[in-house]
C-alpha cells in the first residue's frame, strides 16, 4: 500500500514539474492549429495511442472532425487538416512515418513529445512539450545507482510518467478549446454517444432472458 501511494506521488510530482516547462505561445498555436484544421488526425503507439484517443473523443465532443489513424473509418489527410503525433522519445518509427507522409501531403503536424530536437519534433509546425521519464530513457544497468541515490524512477516503469502527463495535458488543452470555441459542458454532452446505451440494454436484457429461461427449464 505505501508502495502505491508513493508512486501516485511520484506520478503526480512528475505532472506538476513538467508543467513548468510550458510554453504560453507554443500552445497557442498548437490550438489555433486545431482549430483552424477541416479534420484533425491523431496517432501514438501504445499506451501513448490510448491517450491520442481519449484527445480524439474529447474533439469529437467539442464539434471538431477527429480521427485515430489506423482505424477503418479514417479517410484520406490532406492539406487543410493536421496530425497529432504522440511519441515521448519523438522517435517511434511508425509514428514519425506518419507525420512524415501527412508533411509530404501539406498537412500540418503537431508533436507531443518530450524531445522537440527529435525527428518527430523537427517534422512539427507545432508542438506540445510533455516532461516525463520516457522509455528512451530507461535502463536498468543503473538500478541500483538510482535506489541508492533516492531517485525511484522505477516507481513510474517504461514511459507511465509521460503517457499519464501527456493525458493530463491534453485534457487541460481540451478546457482551453471550450473556452476559445465558446462551448459548454452541455454542448459537450450533447455530442455524447448515446448508441452504447442502447447496446448495454440490449445486451442485459438477454442476459436476463437467458438466466430466466435457465431458472424455468
Amino acid at each position: 500500500m505505501e508502495l502505491m501511494k508513493t508512486s501516485i506521488k511520484a506520478i503526480l510530482d512528475n505532472i506538476v514539474c513538467a508543467e513548468e516547462f510550458l510554453d504560453e505561445d507554443a500552445i497557442n498555436e498548437f490550438e489555433d492549429i486545431i482549430m483552424n484544421s477541416k479534420n484533425v488526425f491523431v496517432t501514438g503507439a501504445g499506451r501513448s495511442g490510448l491517450a491520442a484517443k481519449a484527445f480524439a473523443m474529447r474533439l469529437m465532443h467539442l464539434g471538431i472532425s477527429s480521427y485515430v489513424v489506423g482505424e477503418t473509418i479514417s479517410p484520406a489527410i490532406y492539406d487543410d487538416d493536421c496530425i497529432i503525433a504522440i511519441s515521448g522519445s519523438g522517435e517511434t518509427n511508425t509514428i514519425v512515418s506518419a507525420a512524415r507522409i501527412a508533411k509530404n501531403r501539406g498537412s500540418k503536424v503537431l508533436a507531443v513529445t518530450s524531445y522537440p530536437e527529435s525527428t518527430l519534433g523537427q517534422l512539427a509546425d507545432g508542438h506540445l512539450l510533455v516532461k516525463g521519464r520516457t522509455k528512451k530513457e530507461v535502463d536498468d544497468q543503473n538500478y541500483m545507482k538510482r535506489q541508492i541515490y533516492g531517485n525511484y524512477t522505477s516507481l513510474t516503469p517504461l514511459g507511465t510518467a509521460f503517457e499519464l502527463t501527456t493525458l493530463v495535458f491534453l485534457d487541460a488543452i481540451v478546457s482551453e478549446l471550450m473556452e476559445k470555441m465558446h462551448q459548454t459542458e452541455s454542448d459537450l454532452k450533447s455530442r455524447h454517444t448515446v448508441l452504447d446505451v442502447i447496446l448495454t440494454l440490449k445486451y442485459y436484457s438477454i442476459f436476463i432472458i437467458v438466466n430466466i429461461k435457465s431458472l424455468t427449464s
